[in-house]
């Protein structure tokens, strides 16, 4: 065994912080950094979750592993006795490093709306068998035709009061249930998402309970038909699939009945509020915001690691290649995106958190809070995934040609990555949601109401044009070296950028009849009004972290990622902030030059700050980012077991090409 790469080894050294004591404020404590060490120990020294790199096997063979594995998974989880939604997570992540899962659906989406929507009688009949894995769901509302824009879905449940079943058809080719994980090959049920008609009127979308596979056989049952989609960009381990109707019958006890009913005749009871729904789209769109922080983390890790065991060129004749991570340029690509995966962590964290408790307001029947955490969640999780994939594609360039082949893991963190922009919710009809949100809100500060919140700052606007201040005195108290001054600088530009959009839109209103073309006519700025908003938030939650860390040493390093942050920011938004005269030129410049000075002041701590995401080489799946930095050798050994290297010959060259020679 090679020992520690020599470079690595210096980096580690140098750094002013211990990096276990970072890991273990993102981790919630050092007791829970110990728990999920030990539950990785399970997966990482069982020889049956061992497998060869899914880099070299087929998609069919893909799909097997990962079957095979997440039936294990099953197993290993019930007989350690791991039952706590966290350590089940940090379990699966261990066994299946950077790749999705077919059952990745029946355990978040299926369960999830089954525990949330369905009466005591419909839990007691579904859940053990749910959870017994006796059946195995997955969660299809998305159709050929329509995603995001749920109204327009057109799979239809007709009820018959004849016979108390539901009728489902898939009248239409747009109709077909499309892309739903786990549908194509692996679920025997599934909720589906369908307009519900009654008494001859149309209902809305509601959820309903369809087998589809025969229990003991797996056959698709008559009047289903349901398969694969073919494959796609990355996620080839996972049978996302189609799922056509045709005149299949439910019984009316399917139908998820906890918020709204149909009796046995046929009367349909509407629920006390539409917004109860709401809940495992906001609980899925926080895991996404955690999910771009770690996928962010293990680029960014990659890329550094990478960085400092790399020597290129020459910075002064004569003397040894200096590191790639002594170049300012490279520091300037990815020092800020470091920056940005510890900003996304602790926002991750917030939502997790701000979800729970309002969770527990909600089934008290307090339903105040969920308008903004609706909003919140939306455009956190566009803010979040559209940084996150950006910075990914980065991280892969900075490791120059390397990073394009598999055996540097960036592909697939990218590939499995990126279809949390569109999924979930596309990212800009998530952005016009808040902007919707932010706009009611200033609205009410306009008609001269208070708004709470993460909004609050709207009510300043009011006060501003009762006293309008002269803009140099303003611009003069923002200390560039302070992050809770950049705060009130980012509140200052969010504030901006809404009430332009919203007096935009308001001048639009003037000038058309029609809303709807007025708002399509502002949504560019009504997008960037909601990314000034969610930029804010970030900012706010990363400074707010700072107070919260006792160690000096951690505190210092933060707060310089937490100011790299929010400087870079700005300095990649100027014209905003020039514009709205939160800064003045000279300020821009001295922003600017701060940048370039954090890089310097980062450098020493880069590795030391990768290493305290702790990811085990297992969950990075890389060779340039391996932990010990020997990256040629295992580079070299990682090509051999190429399948194309199997045999000296390949057969190509005796049926193809030496004919073609012999004839020329």
């Amino acid at each position: 065994m090679a020992g520690m790469n020599a470079d690595l080894r210096r980096e580690r050294a140098a750094a002013t912080f211990q990096p276990e004591l970072l890991t273990h404020i993102l981790d919630g404590g050092a007791e829970r950094t110990r728990r999920r060490k030990e539950i990785e120990a399970l997966v990482l020294n069982d020889p049956d979750f061992q497998h060869e790199d899914l880099n070299f096997l087929s998609r069919s063979q893909r799909y097997e592993q990962a079957i095979r594995k997440s039936s294990l998974m099953v197993m290993k989880l019930r007989e350690y006795g791991i039952a706590d939604p966290e350590e089940i997570y940090w379990f699966k992540r261990t066994c299946l490093g950077n790749f999705p899962e077919p059952f990745g659906l029946h355990f978040s989406m299926f369960q999830k709306t089954l525990e949330t929507q369905t009466t005591d009688a419909q839990k007691e009949k579904w859940l053990p068998l749910a959870r017994g894995v006796k059946i195995i769901g997955t969660y299809a509302q998305t159709e050929m035709g329509h995603g995001t824009h749920l109204r327009g879905l057109e799979t239809t449940a007709t009820y018959d009061p004849a016979t108390q079943e539901f009728i489902l058809n898939s009248p239409t080719v747009t109709s077909i249930k499309w892309w739903p994980g786990g549908l194509g090959k692996t679920s025997n049920h599934a909720i589906v998402l369908a307009q519900l008609y009654t008494q001859g009127q149309c209902k809305g979308l509601h959820a309903f309970i369809v087998p589809i596979r025969q229990l003991g056989t797996h056959e698709p049952l008559p009047g289903i038909t349901v398969g694969d989609i073919g494959p796609k960009f990355g996620y080839d381990e996972m049978d996302n699939g189609y799922l056509k109707m045709d005149n299949f019958r439910i019984p009316r006890e399917n139908m998820l009945m906890k918020h709204a009913q149909v009796e046995p005749d046929g009367t349909y009871v509407k629920p006390l509020s539409d917004k109860l729904t709401y809940g495992t789209m906001v609980f899925i769109r926080s895991l996404i915001v955690g999910d771009s922080a770690r996928s962010l983390s293990r680029a960014c890790t990659i890329a550094i690691r990478y960085s400092a065991v790399r020597h290129q060129s020459e910075l002064k004749p004569g003397e040894p290649e200096p590191q790639i991570l002594d170049y300012q340029t490279q520091q300037y690509k990815l020092f800020p995106l470091l920056a940005t995966a510890y900003a996304f962590h602790f926002v991750g964290a917030y939502i997790k958190d701000t979800y729970h408790r309002i969770s527990g307001d909600i089934n008290e029947g307090d339903l105040s809070e969920l308008p903004e955490l609706h909003a919140l969640t939306a455009g956190l999780k566009a803010f979040t995934s559209w940084t996150a994939n950006a910075g990914i594609e980065e991280c892969r360039m900075a490791c120059g040609g390397h990073g394009y082949s598999r055996c540097s893991g960036i592909p697939d963190i990218y590939v499995t990555f990126t279809p949390s922009c569109t999924y979930e919710g596309e990212n800009t009809v998530m952005m016009l949601q808040t902007a919707r949100f932010l706009v009611k809100s200033y609205t009410q500060v306009s008609s001269g109401q208070r708004v709470t919140g993460m909004v609050s700052y709207l009510n300043d606007l009011s006060r501003q044009r009762i006293q309008p201040q002269h803009v140099a005195s303003r611009t003069a108290t923002v200390r560039i070296t302070d992050p809770v001054s950049l705060v009130d600088a980012y509140k200052a530009r969010a504030a901006r950028l809404v009430e332009a959009a919203a007096k935009n839109l308001q001048a639009e209103l003037n000038h058309r009849k029609s809303k709807e073309d007025a708002w399509n006519r502002t949504s560019v700025d009504l997008v960037r009004a909601s990314e000034a908003h969610c930029h804010y938030v970030v900012v706010k939650l990363f400074t707010a972290k700072l107070s919260e860390i006792g160690n000096a040493a951690v505190r210092a390093v933060l707060t310089d990622l937490c100011l790299l942050y929010a400087l870079y920011g700005i300095s990649k938004n100027t014209g905003d902030f020039l514009q709205a005269g939160i800064l003045t030129d000279a300020q821009i410049t001295q922003v600017t030059q701060r940048v370039k000075e954090l890089l310097a002041i980062i450098r020493p701590n880069a590795v030391a700050l990768v290493d305290s995401f702790d990811f085990h080489d297992v969950h990075l799946g890389s060779v340039l980012g391996r932990y010990d930095g020997n990256v040629y050798e295992n580079m070299f050994e990682w090509a051999k077991k190429s399948p194309l290297n199997k045999t000296q010959v390949h057969e190509s060259f005796h049926k193809h090409l030496k004919p073609m020679q012999a004839k020329l």
